[in-house]
């Protein structure tokens, strides 16, 4: 352990930093059921015995001193250099915690070099939640797949304590999905039940691993396990402290936690349907409107967190009437969207919006793209550029719901919307 874990009491995240960092400690993850260690996610800590020890004070403070961006990659080299010190065997990932206002934030030029050794020499896996999501969708898509070309994989945490996580899972496209523990701690009601069936869904169509946290009896256990989890992580199987003086050596295969995802792209959705042979046919708008407003209707009744996004070309086709209908949607959906040029950041209640510039491709568009844990659909329409009234205006469209193709669709629109909402 290093002298900083015995350093007197920090005053403040500046004193620690100026002390050389954070430190951390290691806790397993196995796979189940037969508990052989696969990874290790490490943990951030401060000085022993102060009040900066645990990550939430520690976080807290840098918030309050304007330092997290500094205070998150301190923790980030800790856990890295602790790793590669206790010469961790590449097969065994290292879970790295990142906080999610920060995730793109530079690494400290001090610290290149050793960031690159590890990459270079271990498995490294980025965990976030996916709060920050609805905030800066375009930056944090953007973030991850810069970490993802460097080699990173990714994990999504504490899905379940948020409700709209089960949603956004398809868009970050974690190679791990954490569990929250009261899902393994807690009884299991109706709506832990609904999120258990998401992430399986999710995890059976994408491949990843599905990690329970809080495991800390053979009851959590037989629990994980029955509701498909294929990883575990808890009391059961050690407690957060330094890496073994050992080094755990042939995890078995490990790096299969980590997969290789196709870049996202900025192609419109009518490109990506083109892309993939989707057949477009040709109607008014008059006609297309009743299965858009039928779209909108089946996700406001959908039981399950979805995500709306929807193209209008320019701000007047977002009438007050749409407005009223696309208000209502955000009331009970994880994320609704709107873009048009002229489009204010915020449409509606609860809207995020996103204007578009009068000469790119997608203000040429009218899409409607709903996106849930198990339905996944999507009105694509190109405009012909007729004249004359407007619901006789005509369009080439397609309607989507092979789950992939809406998702591109889906995941292009969500890399225009950027920066929070007032």
């Amino acid at each position: 352990m290093s002298a900083l874990a015995f350093a007197p009491p920090a005053a403040s995240i500046a004193d620690l930093l100026a002390a050389g960092g954070a430190r951390a400690v290691y806790q397993p993850v196995v796979r189940l059921p037969e508990r052989r260690v696969v990874a290790y996610e490490a943990l951030a800590r401060g000085p022993v015995g102060s009040l900066l020890e645990f990550p939430a004070a520690l976080f807290a403070a840098a918030g309050a001193e304007g330092l997290v961006a500094e205070l998150d990659w301190a923790c980030r080299i800790a856990a890295m250099g602790g790793a590669l010190e206790g010469r961790m065997d590449p097969a065994t990932a290292l879970l790295v915690n990142v906080e999610p206002d920060v995730l793109d934030a530079a690494v400290p030029p001090a610290d290149a070099p050793l960031l690159r050794r590890a990459e270079d020499g271990l498995t490294l896996i980025a965990e976030i939640t996916e709060r920050r999501l609805a905030d800066r969708p375009a930056e944090l898509l953007r973030a991850v797949a810069a970490l993802r070309r460097r080699g990173w994989g990714f994990a999504l945490d504490d899905v379940g304590a948020d409700w709209r996580s089960v949603a956004l899972m398809p868009f970050l496209r974690p190679d791990l999905v954490k569990l929250d523990m009261r899902l393994v701690q807690e009884p299991f009601g109706a709506e832990a039940a609904a999120v258990v069936r998401a992430v399986r869904a999710y995890a059976d169509a994408s491949g990843a691993e599905v990690l329970a946290e809080g495991i800390e009896t053979e009851e959590h256990e037989a629990r994980a396990v029955s509701w498909g989890a294929t990883l575990g992580q808890g009391w059961l199987y050690g407690r957060p402290e330094p890496l073994p003086a050992v080094p755990v050596t042939g995890a078995a295969a490990a790096g299969r936690l980590v997969a290789h995802v196709e870049p996202v792209g900025t192609r419109t959705p009518a490109q990506v349907a083109q892309d993939a042979g989707a057949r477009f046919d040709v109607a008014p708008k008059g006609a297309l409107l009743a299965h858009s407003i039928a779209m909108e209707r089946r996700a406001r009744i959908d039981p399950d967190p979805v995500v709306v996004l929807g193209t209008f070309q320019s701000a007047r086709h977002f009438t007050v009437a749409t407005a009223r209908r696309y208000a209502r949607l955000a009331e009970r959906s994880a994320f609704v969207g709107a873009f048009g040029i002229g489009l204010g950041d915020v449409p509606a209640p609860g809207v995020r919006g996103a204007s578009l510039v009068a000469n790119e491709q997608l203000a040429g568009e009218w899409n409607v793209v709903i996106v849930g844990p198990h339905h996944a659909a999507a009105l694509i329409a190109r405009d012909l550029g007729d004249g004359g009234p407007d619901l006789e205006r005509r369009y080439a469209h397609t309607l989507v719901e092979d789950r992939e193709l809406v998702l591109r669709a889906a995941r292009a629109l969500m890399l225009r919307i950027v920066g929070a909402a007032g």
